[in-house]
């Protein structure tokens, strides 16, 4: 026997069944996303050569450089940094750190500022997410002893780097762990005592380095001493089949103005006129020669070239790659 399906009753199971599915519909569409992350990724990776590098991020600092620059005019300083829209009072300043990857070392350059800042102490998060432990880490080299480079080798007075050995020039020794010149410095009597600190657990265990004049630290890795900031302040050349890096230090510490005006200076340095004029050889031996440079305050990951502009520079930051990490970087 054949029904007729008349329209009234396919209305009635349509209403039906999507009166069934709209408690489903509404409960997914009310269901709250999950919490905002609020994290940034702290690792960046290339190839140099052979060699593997990875920028670390440790965080960032805030610093008054409407307080600490000199050789500046004060409009000049607060025109450029607005427009790249930076508070003169409140710069939040990147601390990078750099590991590379020899083959047969694992080297860090500079350990960042440990816990001493609010938004520091991220460089083991940053570590672990790059594939790393600690104590894999065979050679900590630190290119000068303000705590925002050293204070990340101790952790409640213990070496975080369990294995490695560190290395600082030993003009930066010399200078910052002799009592009588903290008496002569009493502007920057805690980076005395903070190196004191930093240092402690690595020279208890015969695990510090000192090295004189642009010492090869390990196969590949050279120092080149450029004093001014610091009296032992260092550069480090990583060179792999050709391939250059050279990592500064803090050479710049703010890209919106040093590199445009290289003569500005900054109260930290403990020989501002010796600093000035390492800044400006090595901004144009870095734009004669091409290689890439990694900066500890150049915002994050803190790695480019350096071009020539007009009457100053600018910053070219490294382009993000995944092809790079499969091939090493194209001929400078």
């Amino acid at each position: 026997m054949t029904h007729a399906f008349k329209p009234p009753l396919l209305r009635t199971l349509l209403c039906t069944l999507l009166g069934g599915l709209a408690p489903a519909m509404a409960g997914a569409a009310a269901e709250p996303p999950p919490s905002q992350v609020k994290t940034q990724p702290g690792y960046h990776r290339l190839l140099l050569g052979k060699f593997e590098v990875t920028a670390l991020s440790d965080g960032t600092v805030a610093i008054p450089l409407s307080d600490l620059l000199t050789n500046v005019r004060p409009r000049e300083m607060h025109t450029q940094l607005q427009r790249a829209g930076i508070d003169p009072k409140a710069a939040e300043t990147s601390i990078n750190a750099f590991l590379v990857h020899t083959g047969s070392r694992l080297v860090l350059v500079d350990a960042g500022g440990g816990k001493l800042f609010p938004n520091s102490g991220r460089l083991l998060a940053s570590l672990a997410g790059a594939g790393y432990r600690p104590d894999q880490v065979t050679d900590v080299l630190v290119s000068h002893l303000h705590p925002d480079h050293s204070a990340g080798l101790t952790a409640d007075g213990k070496a975080v780097f369990a294995r490695a050995v560190v290395h600082v020039h030993q003009q930066d020794t010399r200078f910052w762990l002799e009592p009588h010149n903290k008496g002569a410095h009493h502007d920057h009597a805690h980076v005395f005592d903070q190196a004191a600190r930093d240092l402690a657990p690595y020279q208890a265990a015969g695990r510090v380095r000192s090295f004189a004049t642009d010492a090869e630290i390990v196969p590949g890795v050279r120092a080149i001493a450029t004093p001014g900031h610091t009296p032992g302040h260092s550069f480090f050349r990583v060179e792999s089949e050709g391939k250059v890096l050279v990592l500064w230090g803090d050479l710049i510490h703010t890209k919106d103005l040093q590199f445009r005006t290289p003569g500005i200076a900054i109260r930290y340095d403990l020989d501002s006129r010796a600093a000035v004029a390492q800044r400006k050889a090595a901004l144009r031996d870095a734009a004669a020669k091409g290689y890439l440079v990694g900066a500890p305050h150049i915002p994050f990951p803190g790695i480019g070239r350096v071009l020539k502009s007009g009457g100053g520079y600018e910053w070219l930051p490294v382009n993000y790659s995944e092809t790079g990490l499969r091939r090493p970087l194209a001929a400078d």
